[in-house]
């Protein structure tokens, strides 16, 4: 026969008047620990409630008899809170406790009671409480009453905060104790739970995880609050103007971290031109804005002599009355060890003004400001530094002769006339300055050498995806550099096809380059064939003995492909790594040729020209230009006089479907040779014509058929 399990039987609950409870000696709390019982108490306060009883035990007279009271072995500090809400007159002395009672009888001693209660209960987990306080701001509680309510400053709230809002990913990997509390913390300095996902994974496996690391990953496309340039336009003009700013909410950040570079830039830009304009009203010829100037600017110029405006004579008095009062000071303290603050204060306050009166305005001499310019620039502390006064050794004025015969007079009048120039000519970046409201010159500039640079970026990664895809085309360009390389026909600086494979990478691309058509193609080819490639050296060299002769040649095309090298860059042969003029042709010149044995068309490859790749980076002439040739002369009347920034938005949509392309994706006719001119850059280096915008045809439209433009 089956014993029957003997069934338990908890202790009754009950609420027990506070008055007849007194603290135990048995609890085993000695030491105190956790938040303090006064605020204990006060979260009793504001609850309401006990939400936990006490465990209590009657207390018995010497005949073991009941006498009425009980003693509290467990939950001693809710006692003790409970004690103080009583002795301030908040809680009635009387005050029923919700308590659990002891049978006197039971073999588990007081002691053992307050033990069990104090170590076999779970602490919660840290995450859990990043949740509890983001789920109790997400229903109403603002960060404040949070922080009242659990004893606690606001900025913890916010730290707490922050680290609930990490990407749910890290949250369980950190939850199952796969990174420390530290290293969560690095993460949320970029909210961007993408991002923080694609820094774990590239570090999860390293032995570095610091959490500095961690933030310099999160942060490296992003300018430090400290960088001049965000010194020189502030953190509240940026955030004004729609600008993002990372903080780091568990360490110094400096300020943090300004999210948008080109943001920053464009401000930058435009504080330094409202500097430039003020000074161009001085007369000078030129002025020559940049963040940093290179080393040696202003080396072979000559430097202007300078005057110092004179001082009234109230200001010698001023000055000298100054000078007494600091020299009485000096000698009333000397000696003395420590000068009172106020007087100490007063020194400071002389220095400074005897100072201003040697800072005196610089005078130039008229005659000489009319040919000479102004560098502007911005110093580590964020402020403009202006240096007046040079002159170039071709602006100088001409040397009268006794003969007369031609020579011009040094008057500054005749040589802003003979220079064309009707104001100070502004460079700013490296760059003309050209304003969207003031009418533009007629004449047609080449291309800045950074758009050059992004828009071969384009053609370079469509090349990759037609020789990639082109088998037959791939194998002859490798075997016509392996050719050439092995018997030595020719050199191969600046070969167009790097037979090696060495990766090329666009260290400059515009923004929208990774969602074009053929950096897709590339890519999804790539992780297709990655998918089927053995990890193993031994298991590949099998695999590809394997393969059949058309998915060899296929997969030979994907890998040729990424050595392709279609980009401009300047001619810097003296650099490890430049190449030089020749070199860069013989690139370009190879670029065609593969474009046309592959048929490669940039506007059927999914090029077209929009605002940001191409038409809002040029002036409002080649826009006009682009449409006039894309859409038709009616077409450049209807937008002639809008403004740059909607010049460029309409002629995007008035292109979108003309098959126009810039001129450095056009194909260059194979038999017409190859000119040479210079990039819009402050080296002057050397450009291909088809690059440099000087395009001797587009002056007569009439003499080619308008859809020779588009096939281009």
């Amino acid at each position: 026969m089956a014993t029957a399990t003997q069934k338990i039987v908890l202790s009754p609950s009950r609420d027990i008047p506070f008055n007849k409870l007194v603290l135990s000696q048995s609890n085993v709390r000695r030491v105190k620990a956790g938040i303090s019982v006064e605020e204990l108490a006060e979260d009793i306060a504001r609850r309401g409630t006990l939400l936990q009883s006490l465990n209590v035990r009657p207390v018995l007279d010497a005949e073991g008899a009941e006498t009425g009271m009980y003693e509290v072995p467990a939950g001693g500090r809710r006692y003790q809170a409970l004690a103080i809400l009583v002795k301030q007159k908040r809680l009635a002395k009387t005050a029923p406790v919700p308590c659990v009672v002891r049978d006197p009888s039971t073999p588990i001693l007081a002691e053992d009671d307050s033990l069990a209660e104090n170590t076999q209960r779970v602490p919660l987990h840290t995450l859990d409480q990043f949740r509890a306080f983001f789920d109790m701001r997400r229903k109403g509680m603002s960060e404040e009453e949070i922080a009242s309510a659990f004893f606690t400053t606001v900025q913890v709230v916010k730290q707490r905060l922050r680290l609930a809002s990490v990407s749910p990913v890290l949250l369980d990997v950190y939850a199952e104790d796969g990174m420390k509390l530290e290293e969560l913390m690095a993460f949320t300095v970029n909210p961007d739970h993408a991002r923080q996902e694609q820094v774990w994974e590239a570090i999860q496996q390293s032995y570095n995880r610091q959490p500095w690391h961690i933030r310099q990953l999160l942060t490296e496309t992003t300018v430090p609050a400290e960088d001049k340039r965000a010194l020189f336009v502030g953190i509240e003009a940026y955030e004004q103007a729609g600008g993002l700013v990372l903080r780091d909410l568990f360490q110094q950040d400096g300020g943090g971290w300004l999210q948008d570079p080109a943001l920053l830039d464009r401000l930058v830009s435009e504080k330094l031109k409202a500097i430039a304009d003020e000074i161009a009203a001085e007369g000078w010829k030129w002025i020559i804005v940049d963040t940093d100037l290179p080393y040696g600017y202003d080396r072979g110029l000559r430097v202007l002599d300078v005057t110092y405006a004179d001082l009234t004579d109230e200001e010698r008095a001023a000055r000298e009355a100054l000078r007494a009062e600091y020299d009485r000071i000096e000698a009333e303290y000397e000696g003395t060890d420590e000068l009172p603050d106020e007087i100490d204060q007063r020194l400071g306050e002389i220095e400074t003004a005897l100072e201003a009166f040697e800072t005196r305005p610089v005078i130039y001499d008229p005659a000489e400001i009319g040919r000479a310019g102004v560098f502007i620039s911005i110093d580590r502390a964020g402020e403009a530094v202006v240096d007046r006064g040079y002159v170039r050794t071709e602006d100088e004025a001409p040397v009268e002769t006794d003969g007369k015969d031609g020579a011009a007079a040094a008057d500054p009048d005749a040589i802003v006339t003979l220079n064309g120039a009707t104001g100070a000519v502004i460079t700013i970046g490296g760059q003309p300055y050209e304003p969207d409201d003031e009418e533009e010159e007629d004449v047609i500039k080449p291309l800045p050498e950074r758009l050059v640079i992004e828009l071969t970026a384009h053609r370079s990664l469509a090349l990759r995806e037609a020789v990639g895809a082109n088998p037959h085309v791939a194998l002859t360009a490798l075997l016509h550099r392996l050719v050439r390389d092995t018997f030595r026909q020719a050199s191969t600086s600046g070969s167009t096809v790097q037979a090696w494979i060495n990766r090329v990478h666009f260290r400059e691309q515009s923004k929208d380059l990774a969602d074009t058509p053929y950096a897709k193609s590339v890519d999804q080819r790539h992780e297709d064939w990655k998918a089927d490639l053995p990890a193993d050296e031994d298991a590949l060299w099998d695999w590809l003995v394997t393969l059949d002769e058309t998915s060899r040649l296929a997969l030979l095309a994907h890998c040729v492909a990424f050595g392709i090298n279609a980009l401009y860059e300047r001619p810097n042969p003296m650099s490890a790594s430049g190449i030089s003029q020749a070199g860069l042709d013989r690139r370009m010149a190879e670029a065609d040729r593969l474009a046309r044995a592959t048929g490669l068309d940039m506007v059927d490859a999914g090029f077209r020209p929009t605002a940001e790749n191409y038409l809002s980076r040029v002036p409002k002439t080649r826009i006009l230009e682009a449409v006039r040739e894309g859409a038709g002369e009616g077409a450049a009347q209807l937008i002639d006089h809008l403004k740059k920034a909607d010049m460029a938005r309409e002629a995007e949509r008035l292109l979108a479907d003309t098959g126009w392309l810039p001129e450095p994706l056009r194909m260059a006719d194979p038999d017409e040779p190859v000119a040479v001119d210079a990039p819009e850059s402050e080296d002057d280096a050397a450009l291909p014509a088809f690059l440099a915008g000087e395009d001797e045809t587009a002056a007569e439209p009439e003499a080619e058929e308008p859809a020779m433009v588009a096939a281009e």
